[in-house]
């Protein structure tokens, strides 16, 4: 068995890995949009540039699980590194002005994107359930949730800067670089692979057994489906341009404050919640900060004056971080290892499809009932999406992770 010390060490690569992959996301996203409304003066082509990386992360996103429980996992990341650094060497030569059609190859750049980040996810899922034992999941992933939005308020601010103050081709180049890194973290990550079981299973019939798993499970399905309807209704940050300039009639600098104000939140509380795993009534406070995030929503959409606006967005990520790490516990300590890469692949799909629907949702309710009314609409749909599982879900309402931990024990 592993002490403490050698899994902290071998999480710390693995965390690197995921660190060092998602900023090189991060930052190549923010250079490439840019990029493309520099060439285009257009719109439109930062939408299709959303649809260009959704299309083929949704195509490979289930065969992306089926071949990280099937292959080897460490390769997978691997791949997925790879990638992003072709990507960031493409896109530097496209700003050189190499080529002659560079908002098409932005474009390749932006489908090759969308099949890294159907890897990602579910080869670090699985590596995690390689290296963590189970009763220390819910210490661990809440600094995995922690870092997570930290390269995300990170990631574009660099990206920006570097943009800035280096250039575009230099920041596609730095965003290379990171996926350099995250290849050389996992690729020096100590661990002893599992055995590939059932290697001659079809990926239909590998696919349609994660399913059956997952929807007859009493805890997955409620958990994946609170978290794509809470992203779904209650996400505002798709409309924070708009509120800005409107409601607040302030400029760009207000909106990275507001951007950065619910990853800091959820960056906080990830780092306690690292220390002070909530094991007992898990399921509860789950439900109280689903509900906590819909109401600091609504009491946003009210505000007029900056800081309150930062400080209600502050809570919605303190509260939101709450959930998505007893979320995150319950995804890892109901996944079979067997299934780690379908299971988590499937709870890709559902938050891909909540953050990219949900910025259409939030537009087409703000074009017909109004900004403000739009996301305090939201917000509230949110609460009721917490309260509606709650009664209905009697497993999840009364989860407590440590005896999920007790019953693992028992089945060994």
């Amino acid at each position: 068995m592993q002490n403490h010390s050698e899994v902290g060490k071998r999480y710390l690569t693995l965390l690197m890995y995921r660190i060092w992959s998602t900023l090189s996301y991060q930052m190549m996203m923010v250079a490439i949009g840019w990029h493309l409304f520099d060439l285009t003066d257009s719109v439109i082509s930062l939408g299709l540039m959303g649809l260009a990386e959704l299309i083929p992360f949704f195509l490979l996103s289930l065969y992306a699980g089926h071949a990280v429980d099937h292959y080897s996992r460490r390769m997978i990341a691997i791949l997925a590194c790879i990638l992003h650094v072709f990507i960031g060497l493409l896109l530097m030569a496209v700003a050189f002005g190499y080529f002659d059609s560079p908002v098409i190859l932005i474009y390749v750049g932006v489908a090759l994107l969308g099949v890294g980040r159907a890897l990602l996810r579910p080869s670090f899922q699985s590596l995690f359930g390689d290296i963590v034992p189970r009763e220390q999941t819910p210490k661990y992933s809440a600094y995995s949730s922690a870092a997570f939005q930290g390269c995300i308020m990170t990631g574009p601010a660099i990206g920006g800067l570097l943009i800035a103050y280096v250039g575009l081709p230099w920041t596609y180049l730095v965003s290379g670089l990171a996926a350099l890194l995250g290849w050389y973290f996992v690729a020096i990550l100590k661990i002893q692979m599992r055995q590939v079981q059932e290697q001659g299973q079809s990926f239909i019939g590998s696919l349609f057994e994660g399913l059956h798993y997952v929807r007859n499970h009493s805890l997955l399905m409620p958990a994946m489906m609170i978290d794509m309807l809470a992203v779904l209704f209650g996400g505002a940050v798709s409309m924070l341009p708009a509120f800005v300039k409107d409601v607040l009639g302030a400029g760009p600098e207000t909106l990275g404050i507001l951007r950065a104000a619910p990853a800091i939140g959820a960056v906080l509380v990830g780092i306690y919640l690292a220390r002070r795993p909530i094991l007992q009534h898990s399921g509860r406070y789950m439900f109280l900060g689903v509900t906590g995030f819909g109401l600091a929503i609504i009491a946003f959409s009210m505000t007029t004056n900056v800081w309150f606006s930062a400080l209600f967005l502050f809570i919605s990520g303190a509260c939101d971080s709450v959930s998505v790490v007893i979320r995150n516990a319950v995804l890892q300590l109901s996944s079979p290892d067997n299934m780690r890469g379908r299971i988590s692949s499937i709870n890709g799909i559902f938050v891909g499809s909540s953050n990219e629907l949900g910025a259409l949702e939030s537009g087409l309710a703000a074009s017909v009932m109004g900004l403000v009314p739009s996301i305090a609409f939201g917000g509230a749909v949110t609460v009721l999406v917490a309260i509606g599982f709650y009664i209905q879900s009697a497993s999840l309402r009364n989860l407590k992770l440590q005896e999920l931990f007790n019953n693992l024990k028992n089945e060994k």
